[in-house]
């Protein structure tokens, strides 16, 4: 301690630098990505200590800056968290690509105190949380230069998301005219590419027109630097599936034809803002994991042969079987709508925090099983230590 303030040593893994690195990516971050990255209580009285001037031990260098590291400012859902003036110095030490980074995006720090424009920043700062918790690269800086005029591999082989921002970069001047859609991103794994959104904890205002022309940015981005044909698939980030799918439902509300979420994109799939969703990106990354994931359930009598007028993965003693271990909030509807012309009891295989939602939504025509994230994290040989997600 010197001159009663303790000196803070910023190491690899500490909480100091895993905030560092997120703001210099996202600029502001809003506390509820605080939980995602780490203890939500530990992680607040940081923040709070750091918004006062401290001095930090640089391992790297041996250096000691004293600074202050932290601003919090705002109310409510537009409270945000962003690097102080000071901060940067102690980014440069760390991370001189992070610096340079962050002093391009957002040098100047003149952010919009506009709530529309925090809460974009908000949803961005949350998929990034999320990404960086499942080991998932989205530093801009560390990712390759993409591009729309050659042809070549360069994405990289493990998950990446490239956000926004960065992919309108590319050089095609329609990319730039899609910066009011809704997506915040594009998430490549090996064979795919997501779309991703975050609903947070509201519904989500659609506009089709502008989704269904990221649709083909997206596509000829993927085309031409994974080697995929086509993007069809989303994730869908928020903080309870219920508001979810209500947005999927509510973007029928366009009135244009073929309008709906679920009409542009065959796949959406849930992701929750905690830990499961962390684990539950683990298991969505992986080269062909839906035929792993239904593999690791069903053996090969059980798996349908045959056409049945309602979506369902396997049979099982004349009982009709639907996973929805996807989270694919398409498949869950089309699901739904079909209960209405049968009388029979289907099985529906879920993870334990899904059992509330779905029993609400599907109602008494099916009977939930639930499956630990345990089952098939170890069926998956994806067998995460204590601490991984932490």
């Amino acid at each position: 301690m010197r001159g009663g303030i303790a000196v803070i040593t910023v190491k690899a893994g500490s909480h100091v630098r895993e905030l560092l690195q997120l703001l210099s990516i996202t600029g502001e971050i809003p506390a509820s990505v605080l939980g995602i990255i780490g203890n939500e209580r530990t992680l607040k009285i940081l923040v709070h200590k750091l918004e006062s001037v401290q001095e930090f031990r640089m391992v790297e260098s041996g250096e000691l800056i004293r600074t202050k590291l932290i601003t919090v400012s705002g109310k409510r859902n537009s409270r945000t968290i962003r690097l102080a003036k000071g901060a940067l110095s102690v980014l440069t030490s760390i991370d001189p690509d992070a610096a340079d980074y962050y002093m391009h995006s957002f040098g100047n720090r003149n952010f919009s105190s506009d709530t529309m424009h925090t809460g974009r920043n908000h949803r961005v700062s949350e998929v990034i949380a999320m990404c960086t918790a499942a080991k998932i690269e989205s530093r801009y800086y560390a990712l390759p230069v993409l591009s729309l005029t050659e042809r070549a591999r360069r994405v990289p082989e493990a998950p990446s998301f490239f956000i926004a921002r960065s992919l309108k970069q590319i050089g095609s001047e329609e990319l730039n005219k899609t910066c009011f859609t809704r997506y915040i991103g594009a998430l490549f794994y090996p064979g795919n590419c997501y779309a991703v959104y975050n609903t947070r904890d509201s519904v989500m205002k659609w506009s089709a027109a502008g989704e269904r022309k990221i649709v083909a940015m997206l596509s000829d981005i993927a085309r031409m630097n994974a080697g995929i044909h086509e993007v069809d698939s989303a994730l869908i980030f928020g903080v309870d599936e219920t508001t979810a799918l209500q947005t999927v439902l509510e973007s029928d509300k366009s009135r244009k034809q073929f309008g709906r979420m679920d009409r542009i994109y065959k796949k959406l799939h849930f992701i929750p803002l905690d830990l499961n969703g962390i684990r539950l990106l683990k298991i969505i990354t992986l080269p062909d994991w839906n035929e792993k994931l239904l593999d690791s359930l069903f053996d090969t009598t059980q798996k349908l042969k045959s056409y049945s007028s309602i979506e369902c993965d396997a049979i099982s003693d004349g009982t009709l079987i639907f996973s929805h271990l996807d989270c694919d909030l398409a498949r869950l509807i089309r699901f739904h709508d079909a209960l209405f012309d049968t009388t029979e009891t289907m099985e529906v295989l879920c993870f334990p925090w899904q059992v509330d939602f779905l029993s609400e939504y599907l109602g008494a025509h099916t009977k939930l099983i639930p499956i630990e994230m345990e089952e098939l994290e170890g069926a998956l040989n994806l067998n995460p230590k204590e601490g991984d997600y932490l």
